[in-house]
């Protein structure tokens, strides 16, 4: 039986492409780059933005930190809301509360930002722990956020009731280093096949397939 469940946010709460998307247009501009197509920037949904600024772009570490500073001027106020709750994932939440379970937020967005969101479409009241990296960009690879869940929500040798719920391979891969079980959605930014070649236990395919998933192993296990 699992009796915590971790959620990521962007990609598996939220669908984040437009805030997320323009912001990285926005800090890209800063450096000559132009990219008209959205499209092309949904690589940055999930993965730490430092590291996607890198691999994507050729940034520099220092240019990385630069673009970062640039993507938020945008996110802070403007791109933050520019994104929309997935249907049906407050009764996912709500369903998991009422059986009992507890539910605790692992997102390599800023905790702040989260925060704020959570606020925004009134579903922080479903978190018993709501955790994300920090603004001076620390704490942002997901087994370190899962790692800092497990402080604050008493996860000691329970790890076998705790499973990550996640669209991209980051969340898959932390949650194995941290000891865990994960559930893939593909309703997110998911590439190919990368949620079952990354090892995830679960994989569904649309938010009421996860409803149901949860269901069964919050009551049946």
């Amino acid at each position: 039986m699992k009796k915590i469940f971790l959620f990521d946010l962007d990609g598996t709460i939220t669908d984040p492409k437009i805030g997320i998307t323009t912001c990285v247009q926005y800090s890209l501009k800063f450096f000559g780059i132009k990219e008209e197509n959205l499209d092309k920037l949904e690589c940055f949904i999930g993965p730490p933005l430092h590291k996607s600024y890198q691999e994507y772009y050729g940034l520099s570490e220092e240019q990385s930190i630069i673009a970062v500073e640039k993507y938020r001027e945008r996110y802070r106020d403007i791109g933050i809301f520019e994104c929309s709750m997935y249907d049906g994932i407050s009764e996912v939440l709500s369903n998991i509360k009422a059986q009992g379970g507890k539910i605790g937020l692992a997102t390599s967005k800023p905790e702040e930002f989260a925060k704020r969101l959570l606020d925004h479409y009134d579903i922080s009241r479903y978190f018993d722990c709501i955790t994300g990296s920090m603004m001076d960009g620390r704490r942002t690879e997901k087994c370190q956020v899962i790692e800092e869940v497990f402080k604050r929500m008493g996860v000691v040798d329970n790890k076998e009731e705790v499973i990550m719920i996640g669209d991209r391979l980051h969340d898959v891969i932390g949650a194995k280093t941290m000891g865990i079980e994960t559930i893939g959605v593909k309703y997110g930014y998911s590439v190919g096949d990368e949620l079952n070649e990354a090892g995830a236990e679960y994989v569904v395919e649309t938010v009421e397939e996860l409803r149901k998933l949860t269901n069964q192993l919050i009551c049946c296990q």
